[in-house]
């Protein structure tokens, strides 16, 4: 077991509400995406309300952005189901029901073995890399930092 785990947060603000008929497809698309990363190499937790998703977990005061935070035993495992798997369709279609976002709308940063990060701290890292760019504390599938940094 590894000393480390890669925690990920990502955030989107919404096109319409989402109970609106516009959400539908991306809200149809949660349980099964979400168990898919339930389900692969190395997936450790992810934050989900009594729902099953985070959905109506709000840490922005505007109601529109949801938040998405869960953990990784290392980069290759959240690559390889961001980019690689059934996942990839939702990033490609994002546009049907998320606003284009300008500045960073996701973040990585390591964390204890065991850690589990909560919603504040994912806000703090992603506004970090926002301000800041690429660091140990904060950084993008552009510019990975190793655990020991």
């Amino acid at each position: 077991m590894t000393a480390f785990h890669l925690a990920q947060i990502n955030i989107a603000r919404m096109l319409a509400p989402i109970d609106d008929p516009i959400m539908a497809d991306f809200v149809s698309q949660l349980p099964p995406i979400n168990a898919l990363a339930e389900q692969s190499p190395g997936f450790v937790w992810r934050l989900q309300s009594e729902g099953g998703d985070a959905t109506s977990i709000k840490v922005y005061d505007d109601d529109m952005v949801i938040i998405n935070l869960n953990v990784w035993e290392d980069i290759e495992s959240l690559r390889q189901y961001v980019y690689k798997s059934a996942h990839s369709g939702a990033m490609r279609d994002r546009r049907r029901w998320f606003e284009k976002f300008d500045g960073s709308y996701y973040a990585m940063w390591w964390i204890p073995a065991g850690h589990v990060p909560d919603p504040q701290e994912g806000k703090e890292r992603l506004e970090h890399l926002s301000q800041h760019g690429d660091s140990p504390h904060a950084f993008s599938f552009k510019k990975v930092f190793p655990a020991s940094a």
